[in-house]
């Protein structure tokens, strides 16, 4: 059968139980969209994201308490720009409008929206004139985040100014008569301090939300949604040992339990001594089947004389698939393929096809698969972040050791290691990851950082060991905080930390003569490097 994609239809049927109480945020192609909803769902309010082009209709169907129209990359004014249907602002349903979605919002009712020169990236400061509604016990001025080059040039009569700034006179507006408001600024970051403030006092103010939504009821909700896909039919888990999948394996094997098969594929890209740490962690916390396919050699032999970044994602996606075909084959009534895929996965690899939403880089198990799957896929956690996932796992009662470890990517150790791949090099990484790790861990501070590991930089530099020159390998150890994974600041590592790092890796690993520390955020780096 071939793959499926996800679509809004699918999306639907986890949220049947949170209908009587949900915010829709309709995606006009923001980076941010889904940090929207996560920052609603902080409220104990149920949110999910759409299509920009619902109909007036389908939205009043799904009865929301409110909804949020997203940033996009695009102008309003220009022809093909994602519109929505303009009926929506006469349902009757609150309407907030972020950035791009309150220049629509504005040009549908009547304002009007130009480029501007006096273009705003970055913090700002907002004076609030207004405070109705949105800015309901909050401070006369507060700062913002801001990152538009079109802004609205003119409200007419419908709407009135809410807040402002010294380049932006209409930051905030209201409209008269009708419950649709909109900000320039994005309230959903955590540059915008006070934004959490402002949607709360959207979701449960505005919109009348009663706050009562909890991620358990989501996993529960969750649950038998897998219950009802899967029927008597077996499902097969890709695990790796990392949060993602253990969620996913959790939440399977709580709805169908036999009916789950784990493959654990040892593709040589795995850290020092994983497949052994993986299997102990499984054994201790399943009792579902799980098969260990060894085929570091058929990685290494695919991914031979390959540098490009996207290209080698793009080969360890079908390696991936052919592992998982192949051991299929073996396992009675494989037809689904379950996967720890999560959402800023989802926005890097460009979304839907037909999605507004721009590609920064491709995941192996969202763009990296074969148009020809095989299998059903099953993506439970596509619609979470990070900080979700761990939540989620501890409402399913996975230990605290699983649930806290750092992200691993899917395609391993081959975006930590530039360049071309060869079991060599992935050995000189793997003994300096492990140490950036434990001394980390050492250091009482693996769970003040959210990921920490070393990445082997394909160029040499001369060093001096002893007497003798050497001409030998870079590390560059990248450590970030971040709570959603979307945006991350490099940590703040004590340099005793850094220097012991340092000296154990130069001393320890055969052919490292220098180590760097990346102090890069993201963005404009993404937290691997490739």
């Amino acid at each position: 059968m071939s793959q499926t994609t996800p679509t809004e239809i699918d999306q639907e049927s986890a949220a049947d139980a949170f209908t009587d109480e949900c915010v829709l945020v309709l995606d006009f192609g923001s980076q941010y969209a889904q940090l929207i909803a996560r920052r609603v769902r902080e409220q104990n309010v149920y949110c999910r994201i759409v299509r920009h082009d619902l109909s007036a209709e389908r939205i009043a169907e799904l009865k929301p308490k409110g909804i949020i129209l997203s940033g996009g990359p695009a102008s309003v004014y220009e022809d093909g720009a994602p519109r929505c249907d303009p009926e929506l602002f006469r349902l009757g349903i609150p309407v907030l409008g972020i950035c791009y979605g309150m220049q629509l919002m504005c040009k549908a009712l009547g304002g009007s929206v130009d480029h501007t020169p006096s273009r705003e990236y970055g913090r700002a400061r907002v004076a609030i004139q207004e405070r109705r509604a949105l800015f309901e016990g909050l401070p006369d001025a507060m700062d913002v985040w801001m990152s538009h080059g079109d802004q609205i040039s003119g409200i007419g009569e419908a709407f009135q100014t809410m807040a402002s700034t010294d380049t932006c006179p209409y930051a905030a507006i209201a409209h008269r008569e009708l419950p649709v408001f909109g900000m320039q600024f994005h309230p959903e970051v955590t540059h915008t301090p006070l934004g959490s403030q402002v949607l709360h006092n959207f979701v449960i103010g505005v919109c009348g939300c009663e706050g009562t939504w909890h991620l358990g009821d989501f996993a529960d909700a969750l649950i038998e949604q897998i219950r009802k896909q899967v029927g008597s039919r077996r499902v097969i888990c890709g695990l790796s040992g990392g949060v993602d999948s253990s969620v996913v394996a959790a939440l399977l094997y709580k709805a169908i339990g036999p009916q789950l098969s784990c493959i654990l594929i040892d593709n040589g890209l795995l850290r020092k001594d994983e497949q052994g740490a993986v299997i102990t962690e499984f054994s201790n916390h399943f009792k579902a089947d799980l098969r260990v396919v060894n085929a570091e050699q058929r990685f290494l032999e695919t991914l031979k004389g390959i540098s490009e970044p996207q290209e080698k994602r793009k080969r360890i996606g079908y390696a991936f698939i052919d592992c998982f075909q192949e051991e299929a084959r073996s396992i009675e009534d494989a037809h689904f393929l379950a996967q720890g895929t999560l959402y800023p996965d989802v926005i890097e690899s460009g979304a839907a096809k037909d999605g507004p939403a721009a590609t920064i880089k491709l995941h192996h198990n969202v763009g990296g698969l074969p148009e020809k799957l095989g299998f059903e896929l099953i993506e439970p956690l596509r619609d979470l972040f990070k900080d979700e996932v761990r939540r989620l796992g501890e409402e399913l009662g996975l230990p605290e050791v699983l649930v806290w470890r750092h992200p691993f990517p899917g395609p391993g150790l081959a975006v930590r290691c530039l360049g071309e791949i060869t079991r060599e090099k992935l050995d000189v990484l793997r003994e300096a990851d492990e140490i950036v790790v434990n001394e980390i861990k050492a250091a009482g501070l693996y769970r003040q950082t959210s990921q920490a590991f070393a990445v082997l930089l394909p160029v040499q530099s001369v060093g001096v060991m002893g007497d003798a020159r050497t001409y030998d390998n870079a590390v560059a150890i990248r450590s970030v905080n971040t709570d959603d994974f979307m945006t991350a600041d490099w940590s703040r590592l004590p340099y005793d930390l850094l220097a012991k790092i340092s000296t154990r890796i130069i001393n320890e690993v055969k052919g490292v003569n220098r180590v760097c520390y990346d102090i890069s955020s993201k963005p404009p780096a993404t937290i691997e490097w490739e």
